[in-house]
């Protein structure tokens, strides 16, 4: 990592009282430790359980007037990490499912790769059955879409310098509920040098097993929210809409080799 270049966490978070005060603690040690000047961004999705107040202590806090749900959150979160001015933007969701140090890791995978952005794949991970199986249908539209497979398409750790920030935002239509994989979609038909870092997934750092977005339920569902199942419908409309209606089959075209994740 090159001296001039300082680091901003953006954060998307709602109702994450309970886990946000120690996981913005261990960012911040693992930077430090790793010598990197980083400041921290808490986008609060106008929490109901004191965020903003829970973050105040670690990093800058704005906090939406009205709950705008995780996709619009995370887009206003690189708003903000544009705005810090500086050299390196990585966004993580404030469930505190990652460890301070492999944000780190992704951080630095920016200059030591030579990439255009930095992916986190994650390794173990602890979601509910029906998390994951969401996550492996999107992965197998990014393949139909772009002829190219993406490890973990829309993992919430990432790492981007601005310039490629402000090209990405542009392609994603405002209010979108899945941005990441839009970003990922994006990234592959502009042909950018990706890299994928192996990085481990981690229980959530509050009582909630599956994520307050999905519910309060405090003991693991066997069956699919019926809030999350609406909510893959509409993603798959939003990306059948916006990456096969809009853009058409032309835009498929400029499509590279993707390098192996690194452990």
């Amino acid at each position: 990592m090159r001296d001039r270049d300082r680091v901003v966490v953006v954060i998307s978070a709602y109702n994450e009282a309970e886990a946000l005060p120690s996981f913005l603690a261990e960012i911040q040690n693992s930077f430090t430790a790793a010598h990197m000047p980083v400041s921290i961004v808490v986008l609060d999705d106008a929490s109901t359980d004191g965020t903003a107040a829970a973050a105040a202590e670690f990093a800058r806090v704005v906090r939406a007037p009205v709950n705008r749900g995780h996709g619009p959150t995370a887009l206003a979160a690189y708003g903000e990490g544009l705005r810090d001015a500086a050299g390196v933007i990585v966004h993580v969701d404030g469930d505190g499912q990652f460890h301070g140090d492999d944000i780190v890791r992704v951080a630095l995978a920016l200059d030591d790769a030579d990439a255009d952005v930095v992916h986190g794949v994650r390794r173990g991970r602890t979601d509910p059955w029906f998390r994951r199986a969401l996550s492996g249908l999107v992965r197998f539209a990014v393949l139909l879409l772009c002829g190219r497979s993406v490890p973990d398409v829309n993992t919430p750790l990432r790492a981007y310098r601005p310039a490629t920030v402000s090209m990405l935002i542009q392609a994603v239509p405002e209010g979108a509920l899945v941005p990441h994989v839009h970003f990922s979609i994006a990234e592959a038909r502009e042909t950018l040098r990706i890299r994928y870092v192996a990085v481990a997934s981690i229980p959530r750092r509050a009582l909630v097993v599956q994520g307050t977005m999905w519910g309060d339920e405090r003991s693991r569902q066997v069956l699919p929210p019926r809030k999350l199942v609406r909510f893959a419908a509409r993603a798959l409309v939003e990306l059948w809409r916006v990456n096969v209606v809009t853009m058409g089959p032309g835009s498929r075209a400029k499509v590279t080799s993707s390098p192996s994740v690194r452990d």
